[in-house]
Formats: structure tokens, C-alpha cells, sequence
């Protein structure tokens, strides 16, 4: 039987962090699949559910979490209720919430066997993920779905010396219409660890297998992303999904209680690499 079980734990600044994991119950010993979502992003977002559900019919656990910062709480996951931490969130921020889940999920939980975990990371979750992977060997591989291949890729370059001078950038939600605040420490952390928040460096420090996927309709991160990462790091299996967009098909809300074709494509190709 397919069952969840829920987590939370204290993250960057004690934030809060909460986590599912969504598993065969008939499989004790089934790997164990981390999932790092994107940018103004939630575990709980869409179609999320219905992957972690795939990926558990398909012999995996899935654990998906919320990073600390992400503007939701435990009170509201759906909702970006807590803008100030929100503006408060760095990357160093989100890879130190990864590395807490990651020995969350390798040392006493019971959830990981002994030969470490997988990790696919979505969007801006893709890049945490990349540096994460080239950081930590309990990654056994790594699975990137329309990552981006920088951070200062996230917004134009030319907003910088306003966001310094106002301590604040605001960043339109169009899904929410919300503005949402990001503080000039973020472009801090960025200037205070330009070695480790380098994407395509740490892309090419990757000995993992790597599955880089990316969909040819991605209007949010363009393919180029993608196959700059692929140049940096030559060994990762690219693949490139026709019609596919950022989300390959996923919106939330979501009303459908079946994978989108994309998606499900993605999750087919995923689970026969995570299992070669």
C-alpha cells in the first residue's frame, strides 16, 4: 500500500522545514529519492504528488520538502504567508537546508539504505542540487529538470545596482500577484562564496551519474541553460524533451489525477536511470 508519513524539521535560522515521504510499504528497503523544488516554489505545488506517488508505485521513496525559507509555513504550505523570510533567503541559505535533509534522511531515519540517496532538482533547485552533488557523496546520482545554470541568471543584471542601493528588489508572482521581497544579501552571498555558487564549476566537479533534462518550450529557463551545463559537465546524460515546458505540463493548481504526458515522460526516463 502507498503511504505518506510527515516530517518537520528545524532548518536554516530554525526555521521550520516540512517533509513527506511517500512510499510502498510492502518495499523496506526501497531507495530513496530526494526532491529540491524552484524558486517561489513549495513540495506541496501541483503535480508534485502525483510524482512522488508514481515514483513509490515504481519501487522508490520520495521525500519532498519545503526549504526554510520559501515564504510558506507549517500554519499555510500553500501560501506565501511569510514574506520576511522570504527576503531573508540566500543560496547558502538552501544548501545548508539540503544538506540538513540529506543527513535527516541518511543517519538514524531509516529511510536511506547504505549506498546513499538520489536527488533531482528542479529549476533553481537544480543548481542547489548541482553544487550539493559536488559536494557530498551520499548523492549516488543526480537528476536535473529544467535547471539553471546561474544564479544571476535569475534576474536582469542591470537591477543589481538598485537592489544594492535600496537593500530590496521586489519580484512579480504572476500566479499569486504577489510581490515578493529579496534582500541585497542575497547578491551578498553571491560575492562572498563566487567558487561554490559558480553552477557550471561545480557542474563540472560532478562524478555522479547525472540525468540533465530539459523541455524545448521552456519559456522561464531557456534550453541554453541546459546545454551550458552539458558543456561544463560532458559525462551527464542530456536529454531534451520536444513540447516540454518549465514545469513539463504541471500548473498549480492541478485539478487532473493523472501525470501530464511530459511529466510522466520525464518520470519513465528518471526511474529507468536512477535504477541502471
Amino acid at each position: 500500500m502507498i503511504r505518506k508519513e510527515n516530517y518537520t524539521l528545524p532548518g536554516a535560522k530554525g526555521r521550520p522545514m516540512l517533509i513527506d515521504v511517500t512510499y510502498d510499504d510492502a518495499l523496506k528497503n526501497a531507495q530513496l529519492v530526494i526532491f529540491a523544488h524552484g524558486f517561489k516554489g513549495f513540495k506541496d505545488w501541483g503535480t508534485h504528488h502525483l510524482v512522488a506517488n508514481y515514483f513509490a508505485q515504481n519501487g522508490f521513496r520520495y521525500l519532498k520538502f519545503n526549504f526554510s525559507h520559501n515564504g510558506t509555513t507549517p500554519d499555510n504550505p500553500l501560501d506565501f504567508v511569510d514574506l520576511t523570510a522570504f527576503s531573508d533567503n540566500t543560496f547558502s541559505i538552501e544548501l545548508e537546508d539540503l544538506d540538513t535533509i540529506i543527513d535527516f534522511a541518511c543517519s538514524g531515519s531509516g529511510m536511506a539504505v547504505a549506498n546513499g540517496v538520489f536527488l533531482i532538482g528542479h529549476s533553481m533547485g537544480g543548481g542547489i542540487s548541482i553544487i550539493k552533488s559536488a559536494e557530498d557523496s551520499r548523492i549516488k546520482k543526480l537528476v536535473t529538470m529544467a535547471s539553471i545554470s546561474g544564479f544571476r541568471n535569475l534576474w536582469p543584471k542591470q537591477s543589481e545596482i538598485q537592489w544594492r542601493l535600496q537593500g530590496i528588489i521586489y519580484m512579480h508572482n504572476s500566479r499569486t500577484n504577489q510581490q515578493m521581497p529579496i534582500k541585497s544579501t542575497l547578491l551578498d552571498d553571491l560575492d562572498s562564496h563566487p567558487l561554490r555558487l559558480d553552477i557550471p564549476l561545480m557542474a563540472a566537479a560532478v562524478k555522479q551519474p547525472w540525468l540533465l533534462t530539459h523541455g524545448d518550450a521552456d519559456t522561464t529557463v531557456p534550453v541554453a541553460h541546459a546545454q551550458d551545463l552539458h558543456e561544463a559537465q560532458p559525462n551527464a546524460e542530456f536529454i531534451i524533451f520536444p513540447g516540454a515546458d518549465h514545469t513539463f505540463g504541471g500548473s498549480h493548481p492541478y485539478a487532473g489525477d493523472t501525470l501530464p504526458a511530459s511529466l510522466k515522460e520525464f518520470c519513465d526516463k528518471t526511474i529507468a536511470f536512477l535504477r541502471a
